[in-house]
């Protein structure tokens, strides 16, 4: 077993005022996706969306925000949040979904390409092709808060978190920085590489994370609130469900569009 790492969640604090390593990680997060997307914006001349680049980024920023938090509320603890609707709000208290934040994120990117005339399945390609850093960043920040952790394990790995009980368990946030970060940065890092018709990435993007954070699921603590639902498939497991095939049908409908 290995000795949880007590790493004091806030890096420091100015009388009520407090900066989080989660925080931080969502910040270096944003501006490793800023500086990758432009990267490829330059690369490929997409010069209609470098015009509009700081407008889609704030409105993909908001629809993160609004999107993590409201997939929270309605996939993770509705019933709580209809008897306690004012706090909704109240971020501050934790509790954002990543397929919620995926959901505005793609529901702010097209609303905004469509009013401007941007070609969606373009941007979106450059966006999800450098998100999996933020997603890595960010699963870090779980561990550093002691949340998210794994299920019970007697592996020579496994470690006591703070809020798990006595027993050892998965470290399944770093399983998860390596699986849906790291590896699945690498893959579509290659894969932007190749001349494929715009939403390939995109399509890629979906199901490799769907079919990635399925497989991390075994290892990691179901929701309490939520436990195990149909056929003992997590909640998670579920959403990456539907990212799979929401993945498939769009490589199916866009493959038409390859370029020669």
């Amino acid at each position: 077993m290995l000795p949880y790492p007590r790493i004091d969640p806030a890096i420091f604090r100015l009388g009520p005022l407090q900066v989080r390593w989660y925080g931080l990680m969502y910040v270096l997060g944003f501006l490793a996706a800023y500086h990758l997307v432009l990267h490829q914006i330059r690369k490929f001349d997409a010069r209609r969306l470098a015009d509009h680049f700081e407008n889609l980024n704030f409105v993909l920023l908001l629809g993160m925000i609004l999107g993590g938090r409201l997939g929270y509320v309605f996939f993770y603890n509705p019933s709580y949040y209809l008897a306690h609707p004012g706090e909704i709000i109240a971020t501050w208290q934790g509790g954002m979904s990543f397929h919620g934040a995926l959901l505005g994120i793609l529901f702010g990117g097209l609303l905004f390409c469509r009013r401007h005339g941007l070609d969606f399945w373009q941007a979106a390609d450059f966006y999800v092709a450098a998100g999996p850093i933020g997603i890595a960043l960010g699963r870090i920040g779980n561990f550093i808060n002691g949340e998210l952790f794994g299920r019970v394990s007697e592996l020579p790995w496994a470690m006591v978190f703070p809020g798990g009980g006595p027993l050892p368990r998965h470290p399944s946030q770093l399983y998860e920085c390596l699986l849906e970060g790291v590896l699945l940065f690498a893959i579509l890092w290659r894969l932007k590489e190749r001349r494929w018709p715009h939403g390939f990435i995109l399509a890629s993007f979906l199901v490799g994370y769907g079919c990635l954070r399925s497989f991390a699921e075994l290892f990691r603590e179901p929701d309490p609130q939520l436990g195990f639902l149909m056929a003992s498939l997590t909640m998670g497991q579920l959403l990456s469900g539907a990212m799979i095939v929401a993945g498939a049908m769009i490589f199916v409908f866009r493959r038409r569009g390859r370029r020669p």
